[in-house]
């Protein structure tokens, strides 16, 4: 039989959505408004994660069948990293409107376009190794989106971490696949220290990752039973998409829309009604929250290295560990300080610990406030 007389698979109609959106703001000052996490090599690779996303996409796959929704501010820079984006599959917002908007519009435009369309979403600010047990994840949850379940991608966790939400998985579904997907009973939010632990010693928990995998209508009916006036905006915006009209509609709806996480509007209600299901993956993932993230994945987790990031970065360290990210000329010399962050850029230094990283949101939100957003 010839490649064109095989009968189509599941994947055949399945297409990559990357939302790339967000600033980081626990990476500030390295990553802004301007330029946002997901354009950065946070790695030392020379790619960045939105490019790295990309490119371990691409044997799932090909770029007619991969959607990048962003705002229209890093429409360019977009456009510069991924030069094989289509451009009918460059989704743009006037202004953010967190995940189930981004989504939901891009589900809406692949339901347009193929009714049995079946649309899985992959942020564009994450870092995965074993890309070979990542993409047998992913087919595992289409063939599970293919029979009308909204499939996530669970990660076996390997220590209680406070800085992802959980998946509480339930019982074993051996009808959609022969090993690791599961029901799931609940999502949990990211717990303290003493219940993350408990998640891990339980071992029927796994880190939530963020990925969504669905028919395009399964998704956006779900979505619409707890937003529906949102679902029929995001529908009428997509009717007109690619027509004359496509930028009045939008400039008339998007902004009204509500700012809520597809955790809220799909997630956590279809995991209720049952409609949910999770394959437990064996990758390595890393949502990169955080520069003691950052530094963990440069040491590979080693304790007691001294991560560096920065072309023209220059250290001189004596009995130190943690992180230095440099953008600029000067020599950042360390004596005798144990897991320490030092994000040195042309306007702003940052002098934290790996245990404090995540506290870096909260002092962004203070400059919000007290007129330092000009650094942002």
């Amino acid at each position: 039989m010839s490649e064109s007389e095989k009968s189509p698979t599941p994947l055949d109609r399945f297409t990559c959505v990357i939302p790339a959106g967000g600033v980081g703001s626990r990476l500030w000052p390295l990553s802004r408004a301007n330029a946002p996490k997901f354009l950065l090599d946070l790695t030392g690779s020379g790619d960045s994660l939105l490019r790295a996303t990309w490119d371990r996409l691409a044997p799932i796959a090909p770029p007619e069948r991969v959607i990048v929704v962003t705002g229209n501010k890093h429409r360019a820079s977009v456009e510069k990293q991924l030069p094989e984006l289509l451009g009918e599959n460059l989704v743009t917002e006037s202004e953010p409107k967190d995940s189930s908007a981004a989504i939901g519009l891009a589900a809406a435009i692949l339901e347009l376009r193929d009714p049995d369309a079946i649309i899985g979403s992959f942020a564009a600010d994450h870092v995965i190794r074993n890309e070979v047990l990542f993409q047998r994840a992913v087919e595992t949850a289409v063939n599970a989106a293919d029979q009308g379940y909204i499939a996530t991608i669970g990660i076996r966790p390997t220590h209680p971490s406070t800085g992802f939400g959980y998946i509480e998985a339930g019982p074993a579904r051996g009808d959609l696949a022969p090993f690791d997907i599961y029901d799931v009973k609940s999502f949990v939010e990211k717990p303290e220290e003493e219940l993350a632990r408990t998640y891990v010693e339980h071992g029927g928990y796994l880190w939530n990752a963020g990925m969504f995998i669905a028919r395009a209508t399964v998704l956006l009916d779900q979505m619409a039973e707890k937003e529906p006036a949102m679902v029929h905006s995001l529908r009428e915006i997509a009717a007109a998409w690619g027509t004359d009209r496509a930028a009045s509609v939008r400039e008339r709806l998007w902004p009204a829309l509500p700012k809520i996480a597809i955790d809220y509007t799909v997630a956590e209600p279809a995991a209720e009604a049952g409609k949910m299901v999770c394959v437990a993956a064996h990758f390595d993932w890393d949502d990169v929250g955080d520069f003691a993230s950052v530094a963990n994945l440069l040491t590979r987790g080693r304790a007691g290295d001294l991560a560096v990031l920065g072309d023209r970065a220059q250290v001189l360290s004596d009995a130190s560990s943690g992180i230095v990210v440099s953008e600029s000329d000067r020599l950042v010399a360390l004596v005798g300080v144990e897991d320490i962050v030092v994000v040195d850029t042309a306007d702003v230094l940052l002098v934290t610990t790996k245990a404090k990283a995540q506290e870096v949101k909260g002092l962004v939100g203070r400059m919000k406030v007290s007129g330092g957003g000009h650094l942002l």
